[in-house]
């Protein structure tokens, strides 16, 4: 299947145009939130921050999703984080709340499509800069920009040095390692799953994830990843699947174009 046909494929998906939509009235409102000067921050139990950016980007979503489908809804923000549906909606309102928090502009609104554990469409939406990532693995990836402008993207080859993304807020000693044994590598730290849309774009060549995350943190950005070429796997070397009884996502690792010996 070659590329034209994919996306055109993406761009006939009932949901594309809608999911659009949505994530761009949700990263309307967070935009309100982080203009603010005066942002109230709460705790979770797991001490994670919370925002009202956070519960009011849920609110736009699950009420925009429940609008053009009948479909259940698992959300960082939902009471419920399990469905037995074979198709649900995995949303992630505000993703990189310590990147919104900090100011530094890298937060994502993240809506996918489940069906049978895995992400079938996905979009990843960067507020601050206006830009779309969507796609999926049968559809091909496409990047919007604030004109409206779509521009199909794809993994590119693998680098010499090898461009490796890092985790602003969350690397540790186990990354580290994995990082140095690469070899000559280029580091680019990036925050939430704008870190996944980097491979997808041919911008960085693999993105080692070994430490904790959530089902709502990688749905969407992994839709976008294989659309565009690329792969989401576990350290075991299968494909990063969802509707686990634990919401937690095992380590693993983004790699774009033949590069699953790295």
């Amino acid at each position: 299947m070659n590329k034209k046909t994919n996306n055109s494929k993406l761009r006939q998906n009932m949901y594309f145009t809608a999911l659009i939509d949505i994530a761009r009235r949700a990263g309307a409102k967070i935009l309100d939130y982080y203009h603010n000067q005066h942002l109230e921050i709460t705790y979770k139990n797991d001490e994670s921050p919370l925002t009202d950016a956070d519960i009011n980007s849920h609110k736009i979503i699950s009420s925009e999703l429940m609008a053009i489908s009948n479909l259940p809804i698992i959300s960082e923000e939902s009471k419920s984080i399990y469905t037995k549906s074979e198709k649900y909606w995995l949303i992630d309102p505000l993703d990189g709340t310590k990147e919104f928090i900090n100011k530094n502009g890298e937060f994502t609104v993240n809506i996918a499509l489940i069906e049978n554990q895995f992400p079938t469409i996905g979009i990843v939406y960067h507020p601050l800069k206006s830009v779309a990532y969507i796609g999926g693995s049968n559809f091909g990836s496409v990047k919007i920009d604030s004109s409206n402008d779509q521009k199909n993207i794809l993994v590119s080859q693998p680098t010499t040095p090898i461009r490796v993304v890092a985790s602003r807020s969350h690397l540790n000693d186990l990354t580290t390692t994995f990082i140095n044994s690469l070899g000559s590598v280029k580091t680019i730290q990036a925050g939430s799953s704008l870190k996944f849309c980097l491979i997808a774009d041919g911008m960085a060549d693999i993105y080692p994830r070994l430490g904790p995350t959530s089902e709502w943190d990688t749905a969407a950005a992994q839709a976008v990843v294989e659309g565009a070429g690329g792969s989401v796997l576990t350290l075991e070397g299968g494909r990063l699947c969802y509707q686990k009884n634990n919401i937690r996502n095992p380590y693993f690792v983004v790699r774009g174009k033949n590069t699953l010996n790295l």
